[in-house]
């Protein structure tokens, strides 16, 4: 049925000096401080921030510190020198001797190999480590681009009935002011402007939010855009199946990469603290001159000078002390491992599952909305606006109209960031190097 709604000539027309302030000044001040910025892509958001977070450039040096661990691994130990003089007393203070001795440690049981294999683990650990903080850092980044990305749809969105209700506003207080609408039509719409408003300025807030924590991560200090918009797809192109990206992850992922390669450490540990075990072996040489007096003979005091050559081998023996408590730690920290690279696969092909789920219900949710959700809404919007300019409906039917079409769009919106979302997060879960 439609409805007229005609009030008597003559009423004052209410002031419309609310409906034509502008918008918040925080809202102005994020459109001057982004209106110029640079423009990037994910992928360039994803390079820049590879390149300068400061906290993945500070991590990137544990792979530096593993590599001088690798070099101090392969040194032998060092040999040692020392030196002794000896000095008659009492009786004989005519007798001494000086020796000068060197002694080398040989390494036995495997010690120094067992040492290099751990270290050289160490380092393909620490490689593993920051390859995966920089998909984990890549997932970020692209997560951030996504809700920049959403704030900004919702805000043209907001910002384009925003523009239609003053359009509207305007027509209606001429309306008012003639008597051809009633004042309650105009505070309606008042009302609707200032909730939009009050949307846009949370969704400012939220955009504002995004872009900062975009600059962050990307360590950037100038303002920065998002180029693209959330219809825009990832370069990222999933895989056929759940299973082939399954397979993938299990395959590709440097956090269950860098797991398996704690488990060699732990492996590694255990033949080292074996190696340990084993009896140390020194080599040792001394040379020196001893001399020495004999008083009380039939000719007098006679000294006697002796050169002495001596060789030698010194083996600790393992009696007390066999390692016993580093070899059970070995042992224990191998278990551990184990079970932390099991729960790390499972917890890979949940996360592809999850996001395999995700990206397809946000799929199926678009393909509800393009099939003529927002058209519809739109073109019911452009026909009760017309019928309301003749008077054939109400305010409230043009408002709740609007907020219908706004509803749709946000969960458009909504349905776009997370299909982005669940492919960022699939492209996390199943461990394709970032660019």
């Amino acid at each position: 049925m439609l409805h007229s709604s005609r009030p008597a000539r003559g009423r004052p027309s209410p002031p419309f000096a609310p409906i034509l302030l502008c918008p918040a000044l925080f809202i102005i001040q994020i459109c001057f401080t982004y209106a110029g910025a640079q423009s990037l892509s994910a992928d360039e958001f994803v390079s820049r921030a590879l390149a300068a977070n400061a906290e993945l450039a500070a991590a990137r040096l544990n792979i530096e510190r593993a590599r001088a661990r690798l070099r101090q691994a392969g040194l032998r130990p060092n040999p040692t020198i020392d030196f002794e003089r000896q000095n008659g007393v009492f009786d004989s203070p005519g007798e001494g001797g000086t020796f000068i001795g060197l002694s080398l440690p040989v390494e036995t049981g495997g010690k120094r190999r067992g040492r290099i294999e751990l270290a050289r683990i160490g380092l393909e650990a620490a490689e593993a480590e920051i390859a995966d903080r920089e998909r984990r850092l890549a997932n970020d980044v692209r997560i951030a681009y996504a809700e920049a990305m959403a704030a900004l749809d919702e805000l043209e969105v907001t910002t384009g009935l925003d523009n239609l209700d003053m359009q509207t506003a305007r027509m209606v207080e001429a309306r008012v002011g003639e008597g051809d609408a009633a004042p309650l039509e105009l505070n309606l719409l008042r009302v609707e402007i200032e909730r939009l408003r009050s949307r846009r300025a949370l969704t400012a807030g939220r955009l504002q939010a995004a872009l900062l924590r975009l600059q962050n991560l990307a360590g950037l200090d100038q303002p920065l855009r998002p180029r693209d918009s959330l219809s825009a797809a990832l370069s990222f192109q999933p895989p056929a199946t759940m299973e082939s990206a399954i397979e993938i992850a299990l395959r590709s992922r440097p956090d269950l990469r860098l797991a398996r390669l704690e488990e060699e450490a732990a492996a590694a540990g255990l033949k080292l603290a074996r190696a340990q075990s084993a009896p140390d072996v020194t080599l040792f040489t001394r040379y020196g001159s001893q001399l020495t007096t004999f008083d009380s003979t039939p000719v007098g005091a006679i000294s006697d000078r002796d050169r002495l050559l001596a060789f030698g081998v010194s083996i600790s023996l393992p009696v007390f002390n066999r390692n016993q408590g580093a070899k059970a730690e070995s042992d224990i920290a191998i278990a551990q491992a184990k079970r932390r690279r099991l729960f790390i696969e499972s917890s890979a092909i949940t996360q592809v599952k999850t996001a395999w789920a995700r990206y397809e219900a946000a799929g199926a949710a678009l393909r509800t909305f393009e099939q003529g959700v927002l058209a519809r809404s739109g073109d019911n919007i452009r026909a009760i606006r017309g019928a309301y300019e003749i008077g054939a409906f109400r305010a409230t039917d043009l408002i709740n109209e609007q907020r219908r079409l706004l509803d749709a769009r946000r969960e458009f919106a909504e349905a776009l960031g997370e299909r982005y979302r669940a492919l960022a997060d699939l492209q996390a879960a199943i461990g394709i190097a970032p660019k």
